[in-house]
């Protein structure tokens, strides 16, 4: 290959590569930002890639060389020599690019004189040219590069001083400003200190000038105070002696009334003395009567107005005066009908010697006929007290229960001895508390409170409030526990049992277990029960003349506390609690017991007292409360005992006595008949008598 033609591939080699792609620009040194010119990619100058174009337009007319020049070819090429030294000239002095026109003028013409320069001539000058050239680009380039990086650092070193001198200033300025501020703070923080002391001069001034005044007012107020307390104090001397003397005077006046109300007593057995027939004393009673109800008065509206006065006091031991003397006039009044009932005895014992045999004769005959309609009107009515037998049995119960409370007196009444009181307190805790905890609890633990009870009154020791007791730490200490214990079985049922029906059972199987192992308790046991109820022994108290109100709400069983009587609600739930607890006892026994002799208070006396009930007029809502009670409770295992009897029984009831209920019961309280009637309905009904709610299952003993 001829040397021209590697040149012009080493020329399109060189357009190709990196170099001929570098950008150069002829006015360069005029741009802002000569840092990216700096930093750019390295690329020719567009007036290289223009030379390469001019000359790469030739190369095709290169292929076949020429053999001789002519005249006419040298003048071409000097026209082509002289366009690229103007073209180099023009680089040089750092000309402008040509104008378009120019540029498309000067390529016209450049061609039309290359197409006639040879291939021998053009390789000759060219390269040299091109060389020098782009020698002469870089250098110029390379130069204001440096030139420009010279001028971009001390350009930085400006900006950098400049910087420092604005932070320089600024922080002058800035320390200038908090001297200031903290110059202005401190003089607002003295003005505000020296007006602080100030106002607070002027409080302790006025402090001090209040304190003043306070003490001034305090020292007043002293005065009238004090002044104020004695009087206080006087007002309650004076209150206090009147109190005693009005205390004085009622206590007069209680004793007034008691003694009166005692001497009004001695009236009524001589009033109905059977041996003087003929006497009549009604006088006497009605006026004693009156004297009580005046005594009775005067104490009510003394009450009611505070303190008797003495007036009131004087009024009632007239009235005192005047009884007495009522039955000093009475006792004279009997011994004279005494003396004459003597002097008739005498003359009629001759009479009846003689009358002997007549009235021997008579009684053997058949009794008149007073007697007989007497002895039907008895068949056709009822009771209204109970039999003899029941209330000699109820009379024992009591005097038992009275003997019980005097052998313990000493326990009981002893205030001095701390130890004694201790023991006291002991025993009556451990005698209460487990029959507190009776519920419906497993099995288990309701042998656990049996074993405590029995263990007590067997005379073991047992663990009560942390302390060992015993009932041997006092001679009197077990008749106490035996009264004690009787008496919160009973108390148990007057609360528990007639709040929660089911609780008597739990109860009950307790009770009769520790009655089987000791009969005291028991006994005390309905002794407290007919105390409280007297409904279940059964009988009706007979209320005494002259007696005071209170004191017959309590033989009928009412709380009175105060004057005031509890509610007949109240009173019928309590009886109704009690009356389940017996008829829960009369049935149940302790199942760890031997069971080898008969219960203490069995079935029989269950059917006793329903059959002295139904034997007795019945009372308005206590009949009926009571006799549904236990006939819930015990009524199925009364069936069971007694089966045909027992429904007979229950045909009386609803066909003769539910009726007699019916006729004295008042509009309001047929609750309790309405109750107890639809249970023996149901009960006849059915041919059944439901199991109570509450029995104590077997699987309750394997808990």
């Amino acid at each position: 290959m001829q040397p021209r033609e590697l040149r012009w591939e080493t020329l399109a080699a060189l357009r190709s590569s990196d170099k001929g792609q570098l950008s150069y620009r002829r006015h360069w040194l005029q741009d802002e930002d000569v840092l990216e010119g700096c930093m750019s990619p390295l690329v020719l100058s567009p007036y290289s890639g223009w030379v390469l174009d001019r000359v790469i337009g030739q190369s095709a007319q290169e292929i076949s060389p020429s053999g001789n020049s002519t005249p006419k070819e040298s003048t071409p090429i000097k026209n082509q020599s002289s366009s690229l030294e103007k073209i180099t000239s023009a680089r040089l002095q750092g000309s402008s690019p040509l104008s378009s026109a120019e540029a498309s003028e000067t390529k016209g013409n450049d061609d039309l004189s290359l197409l006639e320069v040879g291939q021998e001539a053009f390789p000759a000058v060219l390269p040299s040219k091109v060389t020098e050239v782009e020698g002469c680009i870089r250098m110029y380039e390379e130069m204001h590069r440096l030139k420009g990086k010279e001028a971009l650092r001390q350009r930085q070193e400006q900006q950098e001083q400049m910087v420092r001198a604005v932070y320089a200033l600024a922080s002058e300025q800035l320390k200038r400003f908090d001297e200031l501020k903290e110059l202005k703070q401190h003089q607002e923080f003295q003005d505000l200190q020296e007006v602080m002391e100030k106002s607070s001069k002027e409080a302790q001034g006025q402090q001090e000038k209040l304190k003043e005044e306070h003490r001034h007012r305090a020292k007043v107020l002293n005065l009238k105070l004090r002044e104020a307390e004695q009087q206080r104090q006087r007002q309650e001397e004076l209150e206090r002696l009147r109190k005693e003397e009005g205390q004085e005077r009622l206590r007069r006046l209680y004793s007034i009334q008691e003694e009166v109300l005692q001497l009004n007593q001695q009236i009524d057995p001589n009033y109905r003395h059977k041996d003087l027939p003929k006497i009549d004393l009604s006088a006497y009673s009605n006026r004693g009567n009156q004297i009580c109800g005046l005594v009775s008065g005067l104490i009510r509206t003394t009450s009611e107005r505070g303190f008797p006065t003495q007036v009131d006091v004087a009024n009632t031991e007239r009235a005192l005066q005047e009884m007495r003397g009522l039955i000093s006039s009475m006792q004279q009044e009997i011994a004279a009908a005494v003396e004459e009932k003597k002097r008739r005895d005498e003359e009629e014992e001759k009479q009846k010697q003689k009358e002997l045999l007549k009235s021997q004769q008579l009684k053997a005959q058949t009794p008149a006929p007073a007697e007989q309609s007497g002895g039907k009107q008895q068949k056709e009515g009822l009771q209204v007290k109970a039999d003899v037998s029941t209330m000699q049995w109820y009379q024992q119960l009591q005097d038992a229960a009275e003997r019980c409370v005097a052998s313990f007196s000493g326990l009981s009444n002893c205030k001095d001895n701390k130890e004694v009181k201790k023991i006291k307190a002991d025993l009556q805790k451990a005698a209460t508390i487990p029959v507190c905890q009776i519920s419906r609890i497993g099995g288990s633990q309701l042998k656990e409170i049996f074993d405590r009870i029995n263990n007590l009154l067997s005379g073991r020791p047992v663990q009560s409030g942390g302390q060992t007791v015993s009932v041997t730490q006092h001679p009197q200490g077990l008749e106490f526990v035996y009264y004690k214990l009787a008496e919160k079985f009973v108390h148990q049922g007057e609360e528990e049992v007639a709040s929660h029906h089911d609780s008597a059972f739990p109860i009950a199987v307790v009770a009769s277990g520790i009655w089987e192992l000791h009969p005291r308790v028991g006994e005390l046991l309905l002794a407290h029960m007919h105390k409280k109820c007297p409904y279940s022994v059964p009988f009706y108290p007979a209320l005494k003349e002259g007696a005071s109100m209170e004191e017959c709400q309590r033989m009928l069983g009412y709380k009175v506390k105060d004057s005031k009587m509890e509610e007949q609600d109240q009173f019928l739930k309590r009886m109704s609690g009690l009356i389940r607890l017996y008829a829960a006892i009369i049935q149940l026994r302790w199942p760890y017991g031997s069971k080898q002799g008969t219960h203490p208070h069995g079935l029989n006396h269950g059917w006793r007292w329903l059959a002295q009930m139904l034997n007795m007029e019945p009372l308005a809502d206590v009949t009926a409360t009571l006799l549904f009670g236990f006939l819930e409770v015990c009524g199925n295992a009364l069936m069971k005992q007694y089966q045909v009897q027992f429904w007979k029984m229950m045909l009386l009831i609803r066909e003769d006595y539910v009726p007699r209920i019916e006729a004295i019961t008042q509009p309001g309280q047929e609750g309790a008949l309405l109750r107890f009637k639809h249970f023996v309905e149901e009960c006849l009904q059915k041919k059944e008598i439901p199991v109570p709610k509450g029995t104590l299952q077997s699987s309750f003993w394997r808990a």
